[in-house]
């Protein structure tokens, strides 16, 4: 006989355990949750318990500081103890480099309204007397971390979970999941059989396999991972107080007390990755051989900054399997291939990150959208260009160095390049430094006749000068940016104008125009921000930002187009190029022989031309605020395209720029960008695009948030700032603080090199959104700011339109 249900979860650690936790405390009725083994089966039951909440992603810091919060809650409600050891953590830096970082943090936390409080050397020698702070620039102490039971946690989760009314069975490994053609699930265990709604697959050590009974291929790979523990240590027992967690991040080694004796653990540059193939179905409560060596370097650092663990001895030793991404972030969300199938994979701190997960799977499932931005965690954030040398090249140097400094903007090589265009040894050539977008190498700046060579820092840095210099060539005369990493697709038939239109906030545009068109969740937050060019009465390009690609295809999935609609994707088989700038028209005139003027070629319009050999769609709009020219065509052409366009150029001083220089521009010109200031937290009105917003139309999706949005007063809206800095700007998360109160956060910044400004856009509460004068601190360092209530370029967009 079937059973059913209406959410059933695969895993039974502490991510599986909180979601049915969160979900049945939410009211959701008929939660199961199936475990192959015991829970806390896998990588659980043998991790090391610690908690901590700095984190550079300021909503990942908020999801641990719930996690945090939420144990001592857990344990009222349940009865079942976590093992709470509520220390706080200490972290230290022992680098300049490191000490930016942490002030950095320090000065989001604000923001966030989390409990960091900077320390003198004096202040961290009387809480922790026996670390040795030779070299330690400076530190921080957050009172709130604690490290617990991994055990005790999870049965905790389970406890609340059963509580609630879910449901939990263990000894029932998943063996086949089908989805049925209404969208729900077949599930089968090696004893009964599920007819489901929703699948969320926590399964840890075995995500891969569970993955692949869908269909899925996730990118994922396990690693060894070890620490030990000591036996008593005699300056440790004569301790009055537990020491805090120590966070020495520059020693790749983590330390806290455990008892009377020390646990520290390491991530070794020689890390090893295990069950490549496949994860073993017997292994359960099981642990690796020990390989001590391998961390001798890592537990050196340790010892020089905790000398008394010099001649402690080893009580016990875990190595155990834990599973990694690519960028050691878990995989969280809805998956883009398939409908009502959710995932938590890959996650490596789950006792700071577990609680928040479930939390936001919960709202994810029963809201139909998370209250943050979690586009940083993002499942779709991979796709099928994830190769196996891909995933083991950065697995392993991720690895390595868990805990180095990720700078803004930081590109790491390993694994790279995976997919490259004609153009991309020409690019190299012309001193392009590439940036990693949905597997392709995408040109960010041009060095000029020597390498692109970057030492990555919180500061300006050695593209900041050719960046600038690029600019202004652009401003002043015309500029070449390969757009072809932008997401293209195509949609037409019968039925496409009506699907588009029930998708997207704005009026689909007439044949031969284009128009902007942000689309919304249900709850009104920005999903996706299209350009849609009519080509014909039933025949639609799609531009969207190529990083959220995966997005645009959950979105397109979730609502069906059915008969009378075909979407083709042109990521793979399109190039593109954007040239802009004031004498752009000429130079596009030489090429095409065409009439290009306003009369002809108005401003978001669309036709197709020859360019230089190649049937090109030509979209008359431009992201650098200047009169430009979008043109997309057959990857086949690219190379001697590029190659005719460069020589036909020379003459008007054609100059090549990347995505740096597109950031410094649009930011002169207060435009907002997708992943930034576009995103599912904020809606198009606070985001400054409700022109874009059609509420006329009978329905869209979002359309009635939207209209409870309008004819409420907003709470926040985008503003740009003009920020006085030194040698740093602005990059994001940074606090805005007006009359010494925290209104905002940065959502991105740089330098404006065309108008010598440092720039920052974010969100402010609208109760201060008249005011002038501001405070925003960059590397914990408060600087002024006025608003500005005009774009700082051409405010009135007159050089877009000529």
């Amino acid at each position: 006989m079937k059973k059913t249900a209406n959410v059933l979860i695969i895993g039974g650690g502490v991510a599986g355990c909180s979601v049915a936790y969160h979900l049945a405390k939410r009211g959701c009725k008929d939660v199961l949750l199936l475990e192959r083994s015991e829970l806390t089966s896998g990588s659980t039951w043998h991790a090391a318990g610690n908690t901590h909440v700095l984190q550079d992603n300021p909503n990942i810091s908020q999801l641990h500081y719930y996690t945090i919060t939420l144990y001592p809650h857990l344990e009222e409600e349940t009865g079942q103890s976590c093992g709470i050891r509520k220390v706080g953590g200490l972290y230290l830096a022992s680098t300049p480099e490191r000490w930016d970082q942490i002030r950095f943090q320090l000065s989001k936390s604000k923001y966030l309204g989390l409990d960091f409080v900077r320390l003198t050397l004096d202040e961290v020698h009387d809480r922790v007397p026996l670390l040795n702070l030779d070299g330690v620039y400076g530190a921080m102490f957050e009172p709130n971390e604690a490290h617990v039971d991994p055990s005790g946690v999870t049965n905790a989760y389970a406890a609340g979970a059963r509580k609630h009314g879910a449901k939990i069975q263990r000894q029932s490994p998943v063996v086949a999941t089908t989805q049925r053609p209404d969208g729900g699930w077949t599930v089968k265990t090696d004893k009964d059989t599920y007819e489901v709604e929703t699948i969320v697959a926590c399964a840890g050590l075995w995500a891969r396999e569970v993955g692949r009974l869908a269909g899925l291929e996730l990118p994922l790979i396990p690693f060894e991972h070890q620490y030990f523990v000591t036996d008593t240590i005699p300056e440790i027992a004569a301790l009055e107080h537990e020491m805090p967690l120590i966070h020495d991040n520059d020693g790749e080694y983590y330390l806290r007390q455990e008892g009377r004796g020390l646990l520290v653990g390491a991530y070794e540059e020689d890390g090893r990755h295990w069950a490549v193939n496949g994860t073993p179905q017997d292994f359960g409560h099981d642990l690796l051989p020990d390989d001590l060596d391998r961390i001798v370097e890592n537990v050196a650092r340790a010892m020089h900054r905790m000398p008394c663990l010099e001649t402690a001895g080893i009580k016990r030793v875990i190595n155990g399997p834990m599973i990694m991404t690519p960028d050691i972030r878990p995989l969280f969300g809805p998956v883009p291939e398939l409908l009502n199938y959710f995932t938590i994979s890959g996650l490596i701190p789950g006792f700071s990150l577990g609680g928040g997960l479930g939390k936001m799977m919960a709202e994810w499932i029963l809201d139909g959208q998370p209250s943050l931005d979690l586009s940083f965690i993002d499942v779709a954030r991979f796709g099928d260009w994830v190769t196996k040398d891909y995933l083991m090249a950065t697995t392993a140097e991720n690895y390595s160095s868990r805990f180095r400094i990720v700078f803004p903007y930081e590109e790491r090589p390993a694994g790279r390049p995976i997919k490259t265009r004609p153009v991309y040894e020409a690019q190299k050539r012309s001193g392009a430094g590439f940036g990693l977008q949905s597997g392709w190498e995408v040109p960010l700046w041009f060095s000029r006749g020597a390498p692109a060579i970057e030492t990555y820092s919180f500061r300006r840095a050695e593209s900041f000068g050719p960046v600038g210099k690029n600019c202004r060539e652009l401003r002043s005369g015309v500029g070449l940016l390969d757009t072809s990493a932008y997401a293209k697709y195509i949609v037409e038939g019968p039925n496409a104008a009506e699907w588009l239109n029930t998708l997207s906030t704005n009026n689909i545009p007439q044949v031969g125009r284009m128009a902007l068109a942000p689309m919304v969740h249900s709850q009104g937050g920005v999903v996706a921000d299209f350009t849609i060019a009519r080509l014909d009465e039933q025949k639609f390009l799609l531009i969207g930002a190529g990083a959220a690609k995966q997005v645009h295809w959950r979105r397109f999935n979730t609502y069906r187009h059915g008969n009378g609609v075909k979407i083709t994707d042109k990521m793979e088989d399109w190039v593109g190029m954007s040239i802009s700038g004031p004498i752009s028209r000429a130079l596009m005139q030489e090429i095409t022989g065409e009439d290009l003027s306003p009369k002809t070629t108005p401003f978001m319009s669309v036709k197709r031309i020859n360019f230089l050999g190649a049937d090109a769609w030509l979209l008359r709009v431009s992201f650098t605020g200047e009169l430009g020219y979008e043109l997309y065509f057959e990857e086949k052409h690219q190379l001697e395209v590029y190659e005719k366009l460069m020589e036909t150029g020379r003459p008007y001083n054609l100059v090549q720029v990347g995505a740096r220089a597109l950031l410094s521009l649009r930011s002169e010109k207060g435009y907002g960008s997708w992943g930034r200031e576009y995103i599912p937290e904020f809606n198009p009105f606070e985001s400054g695009m409700g022109r874009f917003v059609k509420l006329d139309k009978e329905h869209f999706v979002g359309r009635d948030a939207l209209v409870e949005a309008k004819q409420q007063a907003l709470s926040r809206e985008l503003a740009c700032f003009v920020v006085e800095v030194a040698d740093a700007d602005a990059v994001g998360g940074e606090p805005i603080l007006c009359g010494g109160k925290v209104v905002g956060r940065v959502t991105s910044g740089c330098f404006g090199h065309t108008i010598e400004k440092s720039l920052a856009l974010g969100y402010v509460t609208t109760e201060v959104c008249k005011e002038e004068h501001y405070t925003i601190e960059v590397i914990g360092d408060p600087r002024p700011a006025t608003r500005m209530h005009k774009a700082p370029f051409d405010p009135d967009g007159k050089r877009l339109r000529i």
